[in-house]
């Protein structure tokens, strides 16, 4: 078995075994264990390709493997990763390992819970190392149709009106992205080679322009509605206001960056002179995802919603970076994916074990609740100053890189946009620093709330891994950017004769 389908075996091996628990105990310890072993085996990925990377070996791709699946359309499980993907992996990784522990006290169809939350993130996991557009596609829906099931079943407040809604706008997505994804099949033909769906063949083709100004708003589009592209995003808020916790974190974290991976990985890089073309329209929608949604944030009074337009926010800020295209602004985009997964989780997973103890997620009731709930009110706050870009933490590497890369194109339209975009951090301080203010600072009013517990072992397990990770990549970002920006070769070539 090779490195890369391990990513995927592991999952299903897991949901195997969740099938055969008895009790709500097994299926915990199931969920958990095998969880815990993916995260070993996304870190022992990252290892091997860095040794590999060290010891000289320059292939666009590592660990590939090609087996032909079906002979008659050239459909092939074909797999590899650079180091891009290879971060969005360990993402994933430590995402589902911390939202199984976020979860620990779900008990409604328990075991049914957990298989689905896996089966998300193995769909995620196969799209991340999928070389063929058809795999990936295939692995795209995997991650994204538990979503329903997940909100529709174990969510909160309007959960059908919020899942039906998340699953039509995805789904619509989708239909545009296979219409997207047909057409540059039907063109990667060059010399009379066969018709591919390989990424790595299609990329040596130049599809005719007349086509690309039709196929990559279909791709770019149908992609960006799941990375919360103005005007699609309006699922986001809702949708995650509905869901459970583990599937907030999931959805936030890393879910979204399908969006910003696929953008990147097929959009632009097989359509390089659309995309040049066509950039202006959508720096213009992704400006307004960047500053549309701080300022809702700003407006709400409720934890998920400040989150999930946040998250708009910062998606967009990842979409805006790509438009871009140059390299500093490329690997922004990637160490925003990454850090933005990451801060999401953990307030998310914070937002799920603050509404256990005190039953609300209004900010306006929950004054002071430091004085009992010190460990989960200091991770709050630690998020909170990643998400404003504080110096040390993971935001501020990531939104220097994308604006300082984004400053760099000599346009003075691509200027003024980041400009523009460059103010959402100072809304962005605001509604924080207001919510941690009115939330953990001052005398605790609510007399309820005298008795609360802290975090739990499972919780601080959770908490305690996301706050590491965050720190760590504030702290010693390099390795990670260096990663990134190591792969960007064969992508910045694409784009190397469309320089203005």
């Amino acid at each position: 078995m090779d490195l890369l389908t391990l990513l995927i075996i592991i999952p299903v091996l897991t949901i195997i075994g969740l099938v055969f628990c008895k009790d709500h105990k097994q299926v915990k310890i199931v969920a958990a264990t095998g969880m815990s072993v993916q995260l070993l085996q996304c870190i022992y990925v990252v290892i091997a390709y860095l040794m590999e990377r060290k010891a000289g070996n320059k292939a666009e791709m590592l660990f590939q493997k090609n087996y032909m699946w079906f002979d008659s359309l050239n459909i092939q499980y074909s797999i590899g990763v650079d180091g891009i993907s290879v971060a969005l992996i360990l993402l994933t990784g430590i995402v589902i390992f911390t939202g199984i522990f976020a979860s620990w006290n779900v008990t409604h169809l328990a075991k049914e819970f957990f298989i689905s939350l896996i089966l998300l993130s193995s769909g995620v996991f196969g799209f991340f190392i999928s070389l063929d557009l058809f795999t990936m596609f295939l692995f795209y829906e995997i991650a994204v149709i538990p979503m329903y099931l997940l909100i529709g079943i174990w969510g909160s407040g309007p959960k059908e009106y919020s899942a039906m809604k998340l699953t039509l706008m995805l789904m619509g997505g989708s239909a545009l992205l296979l219409v997207g994804l047909l057409g540059i099949y039907f063109h990667s033909s060059a010399g009379g080679s066969p018709l591919t769906f390989n990424i790595l063949e299609i990329a040596k083709v130049s599809i005719p322009i007349e086509m690309q100004r039709f196929l990559f708003p279909c791709t770019f589009i149908g992609f960006g509605v799941l990375g919360a592209l103005f005007p699609f995003h309006t699922w986001s808020p809702d949708g995650h206001a509905s869901a459970p916790t583990a599937v907030s974190m999931l959805h936030a974290g890393v879910l979204m960056k399908l969006g910003g991976y696929g953008c990147f990985r097929i959009a632009m890089y097989l359509m390089p002179e659309a995309a040049h073309e066509m950039a202006w329209i959508f720096i213009l929608l992704t400006g307004i995802s960047v500053i549309y949604g701080a300022l809702g944030a700003i407006m709400q009074k409720d934890l998920k919603y400040i989150n999930a337009y946040s998250s708009v926010s910062h998606c967009g800020l990842v979409l805006f970076a790509l438009l871009m295209m140059n390299e500093t602004a490329f690997n922004g985009a990637i160490l925003q994916m990454v850090s933005h997964g990451l801060m999401c989780a953990l307030f998310f997973a914070l937002i799920g074990m603050i509404y256990g103890r005190t039953k609300t997620r209004m900010i306006n009731e929950m004054q002071g609740i430091m004085k009992v709930m010190p460990f989960l009110s200091v991770c709050y706050v630690i998020g909170g100053l990643a998400s404003l870009g504080l110096p040390g933490l993971s935001g501020f590497v990531a939104e220097m890189t994308i604006f300082v890369g984004a400053f760099q194109h000599p346009d003075m339209f691509h200027r003024i946009a980041t400009v523009i975009a460059i103010a959402s951090i100072v809304v962005t301080a605001v509604y924080i620093l207001r919510m941690v203010g009115r939330m953990f600072m001052g005398p605790l009013d609510n007399e309820q709330f005298q008795g609360l517990t802290d975090a739990v072992w499972h919780e601080k397990i959770a908490t305690v891994a996301l706050v590491v990770a965050i720190a760590g990549m504030g702290m010693a970002p390099l390795w990670l950017s260096d990663m990134i920006g190591n792969s960007l070769g064969p992508i910045m070539d694409q784009f190397s004769m469309l320089a203005p």
